[in-house]
Parts: C-alpha cells; structure tokens; sequence
C-alpha cells in the first residue's frame, strides 16, 4: 500500500472517486484536496468537521442506549465545558511544543490561533468539566458516554491529517520500512496517522465491549485516557518534534503527567487483573482435587 501510494504521489496520477461530483485528486501531491461539485476543498478542514459532527452523533446514540444519570441541563453544561476547555488546552500545549518558535512569533496571530493538539485538547477539556462539575455540584463521573465517541473523532479527523500532508506536522520520522509514505519531501516517513486512525479504531472497539460489561462508573473514560496518552507518548518517538528535556517532547512530557495523574487507577487494575488471575488458578487447581476425592 505504501509503495503504490508513494508512486501514485510520486508520478502526478490521479485517482478519482465515486460520480464526478466528487473526486480526490492526487495530482500534485500532498495536501489531497477533495472536490466536491465545482469547489475544491482542504481536506483537513472536511475530515475535521466530519470527525466532529459523527463523534456528536454517536454520542447521542450511546447515550440512548446505556442512558445518563445527570439532567439534560447539567448534561449540557458539562459538554459546554469540555468543548471550551479543549479549544484552549489544545492551542496552549500547541505554543509549549516548540518554545523558541512560539517566542518568535507573539505578534503573529496567524501562528497563535493556527495550530492545535490533542493530547492539549483532552488535557484541557478535562481540567475544564472538572470545575464545572464543582460549580454545579456534581460528584459522579460524568465521562464514560465521550470515550467512543472519541475514538470515532480521532479516526476521522487523522485521515484529514494524512491526506494534508507536510502542512499538518503530523507526519513521522524517516523510515525504510515497506509502507513509509512520501509526503512530498522526497522522504518515506512513518505514516504516524494511519497508526494513530488503527490504534483508535481498536481501542473504540474495546472499549465498546467494556461498556457491555460491568464496570465500575468512569473507568471507561480513565482507561480511553490511560490508553492514548500510552499511545502518544511511545509513537511521538517516531515523530519529528523538538526535544524540550531528556530527548522527550512537550506532548510527550504532558502525557506522563497525565499518566501520573491516573496512576492510582492503573495501579487498581493492575492489582485486579492479577486477582482475577489468582482466582483463575485456584479455581483451575480445585477441579483435578475435586475429581481425586471421588
């Protein structure tokens, strides 16, 4: 897959989708602008969107299904406060990630409102329902319902980081690996958002099925936000970002704080999955004793 692409983006062909009302064009390489009827349109902007309107959508549709123990209006509230939240964690871990640059370019508003991040945004939204939960008086948690939802987003909304290209600054490390993919530098890169879209895919995927089971309430949640930020402090490695301290980058400083952060509930599991396991044993062990004493 990666050698074709790399020669498709490589040789100028094109590949065209569906009717000819719309068409990805890969012509000129990276971004892959989607053209829909007579406008040609970034595909950031469109996957983006898109990550965002379907992620609300099956939001609504698991609330339905395992239903809410918070009133529609603290409901809303909650979500207002994540949004908010996120929109200002995600640009000031953004300024963090390349410090000096961010110095030079205070009086660029271009730059400062321009880029985003996830790890800042999941950092954010959370310190932002925190606080509306204590202002409304909230003691419950309040997250299980977002964390597929999430998954679902960020397998959509990466498709809109690959296909823009070198201009997203999501792209990874050279590689010589078979599937390395060429921005348009002339270099085969890890495709750091494809590996991101299949380990949200799947973590979704499991997280579904913990939501079917029984659980303790916000562990759902913990274990989305344990599981990313594992996932982004070990692929940023294979990324291209500035070292702030001990050859780790900002977002990867700001997941092991966040890591920190949950480390009693990972200590939780951990002690229960090795219960679990005693448990297993001993109940494995008594059978061949039960059949002796017959």
């Amino acid at each position: 897959m990666g050698s074709r692409l790399l020669m498709a983006v490589d040789e100028g062909a094109s590949l065209t989708y569906g009717s000819s009302r719309m068409s990805v064009t890969l012509a000129n390489g990276f971004p892959v602008y989607l053209h829909l009827g007579p406008w040609r349109v970034h595909p950031h902007w469109v996957f983006e969107t898109l990550g965002y309107a379907v992620a609300f959508r099956v939001y609504l549709w698991i609330r339905r299904q395992f239903g809410d123990a918070l009133p529609d209006a603290n409901r809303w509230w909650v979500i207002c406060a994540a949004a908010c939240g996120a929109l200002a964690g995600s640009k000031i871990l953004y300024w963090f990630e390349d410090p000096r640059l961010t110095l030079a370019n205070l009086d660029n508003v271009g730059f400062l409102i321009g880029g985003k991040t996830i790890v800042g945004a999941l950092i954010g939204g959370l310190i932002a329902v925190e606080m509306m939960k204590k202002y409304l008086g909230i003691t419950g948690r309040t997250g299980d319902l977002f964390a597929v939802p999430l998954c679902v987003g960020i397998c959509i909304g990466r498709i809109g980081c690959f296909l823009t290209g070198l201009d997203d600054h999501t792209f990874g490390t050279a590689t010589s690996l078979p599937w390395g993919v060429n921005f348009g530098d002339g270099v085969a890169r890890h495709p750091t958002q494809l590996y991101e879209i299949i380990f949200a895919a799947a973590l979704g995927a499991f997280l579904w099925t913990r939501m079917n089971r029984e659980h303790r309430e916000g562990d759902i949640f913990k274990m989305f936000m344990v599981a990313y930020f594992s996932f982004r402090l070990a692929c940023d490695f294979l990324k291209p970002d500035v070292r702030v301290f001990m050859m780790l980058s900002s977002i990867q400083w700001a997941c092991i704080m966040m890591l920190f952060y949950y480390s009693s509930d990972i200590l939780r599991w951990l002690r229960s999955g090795a219960r679990d396991e005693d448990e297993r044993e001993r109940a494995s062990a008594s059978v061949p004793d039960a059949e002796a004493s017959r």
